[in-house]
């Protein structure tokens, strides 16, 4: 087909193909019942006038966090105006009046202006509106971490937690999500008395997990038969052993483009097996993207290693030269690499206890250093 052909072919075997966007929030959300259950406890007290909860949300990118919190919030808005739910992307967003201007936002529909206002005015404005209405307020920062780094979460987390000093009466409440599962947060002791959170887990999706989801996309997505089980066996199997369910969401997409430029209404092996080509560096770059700094030191160092039988223990002293940890760190790095598919590790047998490990790339060192600049 030609470019014209394409863009004005009007015939598709997408039903909806905004189902493969990243931002979208599935109507059926699968394989996290327990976590929306222990979600929608820690917002349930304020319906009734009473405290909101505060949680940390744990787990590693693409298991459902964002998802969870989002669909709760569209959940709590529909049933009740008592609390103002708002979705704050720390990646975006990482100083005091940027939080406090998306607060803002979601109370007033428009954003504050950019000069001349002071945060603390902001502050006082949203506060003095959730006392008049008797509103509670629930925040939560994704990617938290963030704003760790940035050295700014100890301030923001003291303005909304303890803002019923000031403001007699008012509630407020965090759900701070960290998906660097390495990532130790710390809170001054001021902040850490009222935080007091729960702890809500999502662990990684399992095989049977990531098929049922998938295939939900499926539905959503695609027109009746436009895909065969095989094929998203296939794409399940594919995602599975990255690890990463965005991997297979994109790829569904990806092979409904080139089914349709290739003038098919299924697709099929061949449409596959280019998409696969083309979507390998671009899952990689993904994951090497969402890597804590401690990790991509980690495989830098692996990488550079010209050992082709590499010891976890010569690893460790390596890494421990350049940011010294404890044992037990480094080995739940080591974890996390393998658990992402960037590396193997292997028991050699050898050893003092017979427990050495050696450690062997996935991907070619020129692949990785390629997909880290």
């Amino acid at each position: 087909m030609s470019i014209d052909d394409i863009l004005m072919h009007d015939e598709t075997i997408f039903r909806d193909i905004r189902v493969f966007n990243p931002d979208y929030v599935p109507d059926k959300f699968l394989h996290r019942e327990s976590q929306m259950e222990a979600l929608t406890l820690c917002l349930r007290p304020a319906l009734r006038g009473g405290k909101l909860m505060n949680a940390v949300v744990v787990g590693s990118c693409a298991t459902g966090k964002t998802t969870a919190i989002k669909k709760l919030f569209e959940k709590i808005e529909e049933y009740s105006d008592k609390i103002i739910c708002v979705y704050i992307n720390c990646q975006l967003h990482t100083t005091r009046y940027n939080i406090f201007s998306q607060i803002y936002q979601k109370m007033f529909g428009h954003l504050p202006p950019e000069t001349g206002i002071p945060v603390s005015r902001i502050y006082e404005k949203i506060m003095k509106h959730l006392k008049n209405n008797d509103q509670a307020l629930m925040v939560a920062l994704d990617d938290v971490d963030h704003l760790f780094h940035s050295k700014n979460a100890n301030k923001i987390f003291y303005d909304i937690l303890r803002a019923y000093e000031e403001f007699e009466g008012v509630r407020t409440g965090l759900f701070a999500v960290i998906s660097d599962i390495e990532f130790r947060y710390i809170l001054d002791k001021n902040v850490n008395s009222i935080f007091i959170p729960k702890e809500i887990v999502f662990n990684p999706y399992t095989y049977n997990e990531m098929r049922d989801i998938l295939k939900e996309r499926v539905k959503a997505g695609f027109y009746p038969d436009v895909i065969s089980e095989e094929i998203l066996d296939e794409v399940t199997e594919e995602t599975s052993s990255i690890g990463d369910l965005r991997v297979g969401i994109d790829l569904l997409g990806l092979l409904g483009n080139i089914a349709e430029a290739d003038a098919s209404r299924t697709i099929e092996e061949r449409h596959l097996k280019t998409a696969l080509e083309s979507s390998s560096s671009i899952s990689l770059k993904n994951t090497l993207e969402n890597l804590s700094e401690k990790e991509r030191t980690l495989l830098e160092l692996i990488i550079e290693s010209e050992d082709q039988q590499l010891i976890a223990g010569n690893l460790y002293k390596n890494l421990n030269d350049k940011k010294p940890l404890s044992y037990a760190s480094f080995d739940r790095l080591l974890n996390k690499l393998e658990f992402l598919r960037l590396i193997d590790i292997k028991f050699t047998g050898k050893g003092s206890k017979g427990n050495a490990r050696v450690i062997v790339l996935r991907f070619h060192p020129q692949e990785i250093n390629k997909c880290m600049v």
